[in-house]
């Protein structure tokens, strides 16, 4: 089927977009909105600007008309009304915490309805946000492929197998444990890495299959004696020194999701002049081919920094080209291990005057924060990243950037509706120009109302056009809210 269609723009084809978070329920709750975050996979709707495509849009619960209405007027060169005919949302009408596919699989009459759908499975596939057994299960079900890594292969994107791939393959990265399981292994670990580095003074307990950051603790070695380590390290545990992302956290309860999914623990790497946390998108067709699609430098909050809010593109022309390189390595061996789809390599870069050290720290195999606003730059611009400089150019050979956050956050925002947001930004001029091929695209609308909580893609000319347009939205919607700041 890739072979097939995949390169002909005008083929006839049905993609069922299955934007199920099937992940550990209790880090997912960690998330604010995130009932909302199937709305994240809404630029594929962009997959209509090819006039024979159909897609099939599968969520938990219905999605507000505006909201789909303002990705369809975004469309290059397609009427609204064409697009419309050749989309088709489907919903469970179920809000629970139950991830979106198991959902599906339980409703027989709604997987029918699929069927009734798509007309020619030869010409289907289904993408997803990552795969899971669940969704293995429904491709099956359906009998149409799924354009995504083998459940099978899960466990290779898990940080402690992570580590080791990393390094087998040459590329660095901190010192720490893998494979641990409870806390006598955890206390363990922090004590040798203090033994092995006298001078280090943080580390970070991970687990396994976190994302976000929001799995991570960080543990501080002031005040640390040279005698009785582990006995002071389990101590200090108990008495509230883990420093833990996620708000609420407790150890009793993380401790239990680690001796569930295991994890590692590393050194905190910090020093030098600067330290950034770069990322590089991946990509392995199915014909087993590596394509290195975007780098990022990301940005980080939360207690200790390491919460994923945000992400620019593209990554400092600094060092973006060694860790193009570093990931190309990575996702050859990927390829070579049979993963299919998207993949992400995080990074830690630290400057020492020159010179950039680069260190990974996991690897996530699905789509994720950067993913999303690449495609929609790419899906409403039509250019290309060029893997020789790790710019975006069009087809008019303009080099685009963009700044992009999941994350914008006020008490002050809750009561917009979906129609007030798309006015503020018509009548401030914040929507995304075609001409121009510049401007604010919103997304992770339907959190907006209830959690005062949405995303944007602001795309500019220059990284700082498109961060000054991401400030410029913020004031604005701040101004339009009555935000006040000291």
């Amino acid at each position: 089927m890739f072979r097939r269609l995949f390169a002909d723009d005008a083929a006839p084809r049905t993609v069922v977009v299955v934007p199920s978070l099937s992940l550990d329920v209790g880090e997912l709750m960690k998330l604010t909105g995130v009932n909302h975050y199937e709305e994240r996979m809404l630029c594929l709707l962009m997959l209509l600007q090819l006039p024979r495509t159909r897609v099939v849009y599968l969520t938990s619960e219905p999605i507000h008309p505006t909201i789909i209405d303002y990705y369809l007027h975004l469309l290059p060169g397609i009427p609204g009304r064409h697009a419309r005919e050749r989309l088709t949302l489907l919903n469970c009408d179920d809000g629970s915490m139950v991830p979106l596919t198991e959902k599906l699989l339980a409703r027989p009459r709604l997987l029918q309805r699929i069927r009734d759908v798509v007309a020619d499975p030869e010409n289907a596939h289904i993408t997803c946000f990552n795969a899971s057994a669940l969704e293995r299960t429904l491709s099956v079900q359906l009998g149409i492929p799924l354009y995504a890594c083998d459940p099978n292969l899960s466990l290779l994107g898990t940080k402690s197998l992570g580590r080791e791939l990393f390094r087998d393959v040459g590329v660095p990265v901190p010192d720490g444990f893998e494979h641990l399981r409870d806390e006598a292994e955890i206390i363990e670990a922090l004590a040798a890495l203090r033994r092995r580095n006298p001078a280090l003074e943080k580390a970070v307990v991970k687990l396994n299959d976190s994302f976000s950051g929001e799995g991570n603790a960080l543990f501080s070695f002031d005040g640390a004696p040279e005698m009785g380590l582990d006995a002071w390290v389990k101590d200090r545990i108990h008495r509230g020194g883990l420093r833990f992302e996620a708000a609420n956290e407790q150890w009793e309860t993380y401790l239990a999701k680690y001796e569930d999914m295991g994890g590692i623990v590393e050194a905190f790497v910090e020093g030098g002049d600067e330290v950034r946390s770069p990322s590089v998108q991946c990509r392995i067709d199915p014909l087993g081919r590596v394509d290195i699609v975007s780098t990022h430098d990301q940005v980080l909050a939360g207690p200790t920094g390491q919460v994923y809010v945000g992400c620019r593109f593209p990554a400092d022309m600094a060092y973006r080209m060694d860790i193009h390189d570093y990931a190309n390595r990575i996702a050859t061996r990927m390829a070579a291990e049979g993963v299919l789809g998207r993949l992400a390599v995080d990074f830690i870069s630290v400057r020492r005057g020159d010179q950039w050290d680069h260190y990974a720290l996991e690897m996530n195999l699905r789509k994720g924060g950067t993913t999303l606003p690449f495609l929609m730059l790419q899906f409403l611009t039509d250019g290309e990243y060029n893997p020789a400089d790790g710019r975006y150019l069009t087809l008019s050979g303009q080099h685009l950037a963009y700044y992009a956050s999941d994350n914008v956050e006020r008490p002050e925002y809750r009561g917009l509706t979906p129609d007030d947001l798309i006015d503020i930004a018509v009548n401030n001029g914040l929507h995304f120009h075609a001409a121009s091929q510049q401007g604010v695209v919103f997304h992770l609308i339907g959190a907006l109302s209830q959690y005062g909580k949405l995303g944007m893609v602001c795309i500019g000319d220059s990284p700082r056009k498109a961060y000054a347009l991401f400030q410029e939205t913020v004031a604005c919607l701040d101004r339009e809210t009555g935000v006040t700041t000291s």
